[in-house]
């Protein structure tokens, strides 16, 4: 054999690096690797980094921190495919924090994610990519990039995909979208209805639960319902709940339900299926309170169209709604009274709940929790409303105090059902006595002075309800309930006027309240209203005739005329007429007014006075005599300038001047009258005459008893008496009453009128004579 050769070796290109085999134990090492151009090396960091980030939320931040995402995002599109699926890993746990988010918006790296859910790509790329959208798309900015670079197909289309990680993905996403409007409008065009049922079958509940979820957001729309529908989804949820071991996706299942009843086409085909008769069965024979708030919600929704209405009265709800009402879960308490209060919109339906289940809402107004009164009181406003017979039922069910109770409330929905309930029982006379004898009055003091409109508007309704007893007016006025009532008047939403405007008319109804009413400026709101085109309304119109016609002074100053059904009584009284928004002056701050040369006040009072003597002969014969002084019923006379006594108000007769036969000293103030001639005699008299009578006048006056109240004015004060006035209606009534005809009455009436009216006229003419006037 020949020997054998060893072969050389040969040495490696001299420009060639030899491999080099590290091990690195800081991540920082392993950030800078993702800018090696090896495709090994790229692999082996990415995988590092992988494992890294699944650690915690802390090693997130430090990747952040390193500078580690921007290079990342470059191999996203890298052409090595391991490569590239370990970015996408990445990026699939990097994504849930919220600081990586904000940088990777900043990038717009969502085209290239978007782009790894390509049928091409591997189920493990579609899998972490489609994590990373779900993580990007719980926020408004990121969903909008999704939809606009058109990432809701490719999601769509991986809702078939076999791998359940990549549907669950898919859908987790999908709901994240759907909060969006617009994305629900893009979702119908693609049809994906039918593939999110099918999710419904998957045996992964949380794909179930997401899909459901999906579902109860997007049949909001009434095309996705109608899609729905089509697609035989009701009987996909139906199925769901009869399965007993589904029970944890029950409650969202009646969330589709729910939203699906709306429509009255799926409403008629669930009912002829049977699945409305299980769906009633299903939410009164339930243990489970979620399911059973989820399923009276259901049929609230549904029971705000009139024909689910009638479908739903077929099927007895009624009884199951009464039997939730007993639950002890509060939410369930809450649910079952608001379907009641849709389905009060039944006829018949609001007449079985007089007979059961007005006492169990009225017990539920006695709850500790303020939502479930304020539920309950719904529902009893909307029984009791056009309805006497369920406002008598709640009533007797002892109703009232608890109502009355609830308007103190700290809600104001409480508070303006509540208040709904009891205008409601007020309409029924029986039952305000009893309403009364609560306090409702003074109760709605507070809902008056609420800053809420619907409080407002119905606190001022219920006043004008509860107001119509004289009563119920007192209370009021006495509690200072009116001030709140007229500020109301000013406000600027409409109803709230309107109702205002309506109590204040039935509150008008009573003297003293519309004397209250004025002082406190009604009555110039309600003018200033009358006046708007946009503020005025009939309640308004029909509220400032009413004050006037209590407050007939007024009216006659600021009108001119006063009609038929008018009448006057002891205390009216003429100071001419005002301008608009003028206010007209107290009588009583007439009287205490200093003498002016303004005309007369006319004051209307037959009333004897109980403090001063009756008027003497020799006082009707005296110009300056007490009757003359202070006792004109009909004019309080503001004194010309040469009046020059302080405090003295002189009055003329009732109709122009006394009756009876007076001789007077020629004073230049006045002269007596007889019933067929005047006699002058202060015309010739000299001026020093004049001057020696004037002070005996004076004289006369100071000695002269004051009427009621002058000597102090802390005493109750009353208007000054005018016994010429009461002897006059006397005369009257003696000459009237014996004729039996009427016409021959008013004939009489006439003549005596005219023969005052001419008495009048002289006396009057005589007085300016007397003063050298013309």
């Amino acid at each position: 054999m020949g020997k054998k050769v060893k072969k050389e070796v040969e040495p490696p290109p001299k420009d060639v690096f030899d491999p080099l085999t590290i091990e690195s134990k800081e991540v920082a090492t392993v950030v800078l690797l993702l800018n090696s151009p090896e495709e090994e090396i790229l692999a082996k960091a990415c995988e590092a980094i992988y494992k890294f980030a699944l650690k915690g939320e802390e090693n997130k931040v430090t990747l952040l921190e390193l500078g580690a995402v921007e290079p990342l995002t470059k191999l996203l599109t890298y052409e090595d495919k391991i490569v590239r699926r370990n970015a996408t890993m990445i990026f699939g746990i990097l994504a849930s924090n919220n600081d990586v988010k904000k940088l990777l918006r900043e990038l717009d790296v969502m085209n290239s994610v978007i782009a790894r859910l390509a049928p091409e790509e591997e189920v493990i790329i579609h899998e972490f990519a489609s994590l990373c959208l779900a993580n990007m798309s719980t926020e408004y900015t990121s969903k909008v990039q999704i939809l606009d670079h058109g990432g809701l197909e490719p999601l769509i289309r991986l809702l078939s995909s076999s791998d359940p990680d990549v549907k669950k993905n898919s859908i987790e996403c999908i709901y994240n979208l759907v909060q969006d409007f617009q994305c629900r409008a893009t979702l119908q065009e693609l049809n994906a209805i039918p593939s999110i049922l099918e999710l419904l079958k998957s045996e992964y509940p949380i794909i179930q639960l997401l899909a459901l979820k999906t579902l109860g957001v997007i049949t909001n729309e009434k095309e996705s319902r109608a899609m729905l529908r089509d697609s035989q989804g009701m009987d996909h949820l139906i199925k769901i709940l009869e399965a007993k071991e589904l029970n944890d996706l029950h409650i969202e299942a009646l969330s589709v339900i729910a939203n699906c009843l709306e429509d009255t086409d799926t409403m008629v085909l669930i009912q002829q299926t049977g699945g409305l008769k299980k769906l009633l069965a299903f939410a009164e024979n339930s243990t489970v309170p979620d399911i059973q708030k989820n399923a009276a919600k259901a049929i609230t929704k549904a029971a705000y169209d009139p024909e689910n209405r009638k479908l739903f009265h077929e099927q007895e709800v009624e009884k199951c709604l009464v039997d939730l009402l007993g639950s002890e879960n509060d939410g369930t308490k809450i649910a079952a009274s608001q379907a009641i209060s849709a389905m009060c919109e039944n006829s018949s339906s609001k007449e079985y709940f007089n007979h059961q289940g007005i006492p169990q809402l009225v017990q539920l107004l006695k709850s500790d929790n303020e939502e479930v009164r304020e539920a309950a009181a719904l529902a009893l406003a909307n029984l009791t409303t056009c309805n006497p017979a369920n406002a008598n039922a709640a009533a007797e069910a002892d109703g009232i105090d608890p109502l009355i109770y609830i308007l103190s409330s700290k809600r104001d929905g409480a508070i303006a059902n509540a208040a709904t309930v009891l205008t409601n029982m007020a309409m029924q006379e029986g039952l305000r006595g009893s309403m009364q004898s609560h306090g409702v009055m003074h109760a709605l003091l507070s809902p008056l002075r609420n800053a809420n409109v619907v409080v407002q508007s119905k606190a001022a309704l219920a006043v004008a309800a509860t107001a119509c007893d004289m009563e119920a007016r007192t209370e009021l006025r006495n509690s200072g309930g009116l001030e709140p009532l007229v500020e109301l008047l000013h406000s600027k939403n409409d109803e709230v006027r309107r109702h205002a405007s309506w109590a204040v008319q039935v509150c008008a109804g009573d003297e003293l309240a519309a004397t209250e009413l004025c002082r406190l400026g009604a009555l110039d709101i309600l003018e200033e209203i009358s006046l708007s085109v946009s503020r005025k309304n009939k309640f308004s119109e029909l509220a400032y005739n009413k004050l006037l016609n209590n407050h007939l002074p007024l009216k006659y100053s600021q009108t001119g005329y006063l009609s038929s059904s008018n009448i006057i009584s002891d205390g009216f009284y003429d100071c001419g007429r005002i301008n608009p928004g003028t206010k007209l002056w107290p009588l009583k701050d007439l009287c205490l007014q200093e003498p002016n040369d303004r005309r007369a006040v006319l004051l209307i009072n037959s009333k004897p006075s109980d403090v001063s003597p009756p008027p003497s002969t020799e006082d009707k014969c005296s110009d300056t005599g007490y009757g003359r002084t202070i006792s004109s019923s009909s004019s309080l006379r503001r004194a010309s300038k040469e009046k020059t006594r302080k405090n003295s108000y002189y009055f003329s007769a009732g109709f122009g001047s006394p009756t009876e036969d007076k001789s007077e000293p020629a004073s230049g103030r006045s002269t007596a009258l007889s019933k067929s001639t005047i006699k002058e005699k202060g015309v010739r008299k000299s001026r020093g005459k004049k001057e020696e009578e004037r002070l005996k006048e004076e004289e006369e006056v100071t000695a002269a008893p004051k009427w009621a109240g002058e000597g102090n004015l802390d005493k109750e004060w009353y208007p000054p008496p005018d016994p010429d006035f009461c002897v006059y209606v006397y005369e009257v009534t003696k000459s009237i009453l014996p004729i039996t005809n009427i016409k021959e009455q008013i004939e009489a009436l006439a003549k005596l009128w005219l023969i005052k009216l001419a008495s009048a006229a002289l006396w009057f003419e005589g007085s300016m004579a007397g003063l050298g006037m013309k």
